[in-house]
């Protein structure tokens, strides 16, 4: 073995009883990880082994075991769908929206609010703004399907008042407004509390560097551009790879509430919510497996390339 070899393993041994070391003198604090450990082990890895059900024809009297395998035959009966195109576009579409008006919008936010000087009315918009996050779906569903109502909904009065219409109009009946009731519902719900994470970063940023930008004669707004931004850079670009990892997450929830009127499914019908009805309702549980299959393996090689393309800028997830 030759001296380059030997001190190799040299150095792999030392490293080895270094990491043995930390993790006992840690013992404690490593202790506190076990939980998390098994939370993803159960939820998250262990129902993986549900994926070979994308490759038989399931039955669930038979299992795993006693069903037979069809290979990739739901994956062609899924590409070869005549709803195939409409979901793959709706679920692109609303996708892409969410995440070029929905990313920008709790940074914005964030922006402002670190600007605002008075604490007792920035707190107050802070905690307006992180409210709804913690209303269910079926609530913030209910609030804006009341509001868009043709009955005493609050759009249609004050649209009728400003005399922009003349009779009330069924919103949630009409495709052409069903994607920006959608994103805006979106946008209005998490806007608050995504801007914590952003808010905390922007803490951390030096303010000696604002003092002296100051002095310098720069302006509250070129602070902002000059100095906030690029400093907070690295966790935007960390959010950003996560965002487009789960690009084709056009939404479940929402959309299904939503869009309960089957006069919208041509817009509002994405891949979560065509797993949900053909799967569960329609107990095709092999085809539905190969279609959230489909998606997610979309959103893995999305994941990989966003942050291939941001390891260039010295910012990835590895």
């Amino acid at each position: 073995m030759s001296k380059v070899a030997v001190q190799l393993k040299l150095e792999r041994k030392i490293k080895q009883d270094i990491l043995l070391k930390r993790i006992y003198k840690q013992w404690d604090l490593q202790l506190m990880v076990v939980p998390a450990l098994l939370f993803i082990l159960v939820f998250s890895y262990i129902p993986m082994y549900g994926v070979l059900m994308a490759f038989q024809d399931y039955n669930l009297f038979k299992g795993f075991a006693g069903s037979s395998w069809v290979g990739l035959k739901h994956f062609e009966m899924f590409f070869n769908a005549p709803e195939f195109w409409t979901i793959m576009r709706n679920t692109v579409v609303i996708s892409l929206l969410k995440l070029l008006i929905g990313f920008p919008a709790p940074i914005i936010l964030a922006l402002m609010l670190n600007e605002i000087k008075g604490r007792a009315f920035k707190r107050t918009v802070q905690t307006i703004s992180y409210l709804p996050h913690f209303l269910s779906w079926v609530i913030v569903s209910g609030f804006v399907m009341s509001m868009l109502s043709t009955e005493n909904g609050s759009v249609n009065m004050l649209l009728e008042k400003l005399n922009l219409i003349e009779d009330p109009v069924n919103f949630l009946s009409l495709p052409q407004y069903f994607w920006s009731i959608l994103v805006t519902t979106g946008v209005w719900k998490e806007i608050g509390f995504s801007s914590i994470v952003y808010l905390a970063a922007i803490a951390g940023v030096d303010p000696h560097m604002h003092e002296a930008a100051s002095m310098d004669g720069a302006s509250r707004l070129r602070q902002m551009f000059s100095i906030t931004l690029p400093s907070i850079l690295p966790v935007i670009i960390v959010f950003l790879i996560l965002a487009i990892g789960n690009l084709l997450s056009a939404g479940f929830e929402d959309i299904l509430l939503l869009g309960s009127n089957p006069v919208l499914r041509d817009v509002g019908d994405v891949i979560d919510t065509y797993v949900y009805r053909i799967g569960i309702q329609n107990n095709r549980y092999s085809y539905a497996t190969a279609a959230g299959l489909f998606k997610s393996l979309i959103g893995v090689f999305l994941l990989v390339g966003a942050n291939y393309a941001a390891r260039k800028s010295g910012n990835s997830l590895w």
